[in-house]
Order: structure tokens, then C-alpha cells, then sequence
């Protein structure tokens, strides 16, 4: 009987997307998938397919024991519980709790790379969740997703419109890579059956620094864009000024210091190594989006 494979946070972005990678791609059977989430009625069109659709709610340990139960793999993803400082640790603690008593028999999370050399905020939430399931005793493969090329789309329209993009990244480089990538990478190891543990760092094939990503976004979008160097508290100033509650500016800000500290500078072949492919370049992707890279 084949594996049954379970994904939280099903009725996200990055979920949606692996559930769709284990069908498509990887054409894992539908009745082998568990889509959970906290708000199962979200999930209408996956039910259809055939997928299977529980509660988990993160908050909830007894119910997350009832909805890993029959699970042989278990997909944690990261969850957004960024605004409290210790509470995503927290929920990510209690689901691995929660796979050792409900006998899962591998667990694979979505973490970021090198978390335990980082100066980003939640570096400490993804460190302390791989040593939690680590300290559990089962099997387990950790996915490091790279800064997604996705996170340009929030911000760089308006820097377009502008005509400037204000970034305290200085000289640091940093790999990116598609969502949809992650998700082909997660889905594959996911589905590869393997009895191994393994971390995996999935990144881009070439590390930028933000005026070379400046360069591509003004060839795509055909509009002038100069990156102004900031300071981190002239940058978070600004995204506070901008709206952006204090632990979204917090965390952007922590995100250009680590790699203007190098520490996103890394360039690795596990993306191929999972999925026999090439990840997608910030370019294409650029391309792909343009007209919501241009709104």
C-alpha cells in the first residue's frame, strides 16, 4: 500500500502548491494526500480531486495528534505566526510532539538557509524547529527555501513607480528561487519514499546583489530604477512610515542586514539534486510577471 502523506497549511500558497506538484508532477494518487489546515472549508476544490481534508490547527495539540493519525509522512510548513516572538517555535514543537505520539514515521519541514548563522528574526523559530524534530528520533528531511523571488513582487511595483528602491543590503548577494520551485523540490522529496535524513539547502543557480536585481527589474519592466543605500533604521523607519506594522519591518530590515552580512550568499545543486531540473531564473520569473511587477 502506498504512503499516505500529509501537508499542513494546505489552503496556503506554498501548500497549495506541493499538494499540486504531488498530483501533476510526481502523480502521487489523490486518497494518498492529507490537506490539512485550520479552516478544512478552504479546501472544497481539493476534496474534489480526491484529496483527503482534515482540521489541524496549530494551537490545538490533541487535535493535531487525531489529524496525523495514519500518517506515514508529515510536511510541516512554517507557520505565520510571526507577530508573537516564540510562539511559531511554540506550534512547530507541539506538531512534532504530536507526530511522535501519533507514530508518523518521517517528517520533512520547510525551514531557510543556515539558521543557525543568521541575523534575520526568525531565524531562531526555523533553528529551534529542526532541532525538535531532530531530538524526536524519526526520520526526517529539512527543506532550507531560499528568499522566494515572490517576496519582489510586494515591493518592487512601487519602487518601479518611484523610480527607487531604498535597500540597506549594501554589496551583499543573495540567491533567490520561485515558490513554485520550492514546491517541486518539497513535492519531490516528499514522494521519493525515502527512509533517510537529509537537510537540503534549495536555492537559485547565481547569487545577485540589489543593483544587479535592480538592472534585470528595469530590463524587464522598461522603467529606471536606482537603488538608494539606507541605513537598517532609515529602512525601518520608512516601511514604518510606509504602514508596515513593526514586526513585518523588523523583519524585512533583519533580511537586507543578513545579506549585506553574506550570509544569504549561498549557492547550492540541491534543487537539482531533488528534482533532476533547473530552478527558474530571477529573470524568467520577472517575465512571467510582469504585469504584476509593473501594476
Amino acid at each position: 500500500m502506498s504512503e499516505t502523506i500529509l501537508v499542513t497549511g494546505a489552503a496556503g500558497q506554498l501548500g497549495q502548491r506541493v499538494i499540486h506538484h504531488l498530483i501533476e508532477t510526481y502523480k502521487v494518487a489523490p486518497g494518498n494526500i492529507v490537506a490539512a489546515t485550520r479552516s478544512p472549508e478552504k479546501l472544497s476544490e481539493l476534496e474534489k480531486k480526491g484529496v483527503v481534508t482534515r482540521k489541524a490547527d496549530f494551537d490545538d495539540a490533541a487535535g493535531l495528534e487525531k489529524a496525523f493519525a495514519g500518517v506515514d509522512r508529515l510536511l510541516i510548513i512554517s507557520t505565520d505566526a510571526l507577530d508573537t516572538p516564540g510562539k511559531r517555535l511554540a506550534q512547530h514543537q507541539g506538531a512534532v510532539a504530536a507526530a511522535v505520539k501519533s507514530g508518523v514515521k518521517h517528517i520533512a519541514y520547510t525551514s531557510m538557509p543556515a539558521p543557525d548563522n543568521s541575523v534575520v528574526t526568525f531565524a531562531p523559530d526555523h533553528l529551534g524547529s529542526e532541532n525538535a524534530i531532530k531530538a524526536s528520533g524519526i526520520a526526517h528531511t529539512i527543506i532550507r527555501d531560499a528568499w522566494y523571488h515572490d517576496n519582489y513582487l510586494h515591493g518592487m511595483p512601487h519602487n518601479l513607480q518611484g523610480g527607487k528602491w531604498y535597500s540597506a543590503t549594501g554589496g551583499g548577494k543573495i540567491s533567490t528561487i520561485s515558490r513554485d520551485d520550492c514546491a517541486l523540490a518539497i513535492a519531490a522529496a516528499l514522494a521519493s519514499g525515502t527512509s533517510e535524513s537529509a537537510t537540503y539547502t534549495v536555492t537559485g543557480t547565481q547569487s545577485l546583489n540589489s543593483r544587479q536585481i535592480a538592472a534585470i527589474v528595469s530590463d524587464v519592466a522598461g522603467k529606471p530604477l536606482e537603488v538608494i543605500d539606507v541605513t537598517d533604521e532609515q529602512l525601518g523607519q520608512g516601511m514604518r512610515g510606509a504602514g508596515l506594522p513593526g514586526f513585518v519591518a523588523d523583519m524585512l530590515v533583519s533580511a537586507d542586514a543578513n545579506t549585506r552580512a553574506g550570509k544569504f550568499d549561498i549557492v547550492t545543486e540541491d534543487f537539482s539534486k531533488l528534482t533532476g531540473k533547473q530552478p527558474q531564473p530571477l529573470k524568467d520569473f520577472f517575465v512571467e510577471h510582469k504585469a504584476a511587477l509593473t501594476a
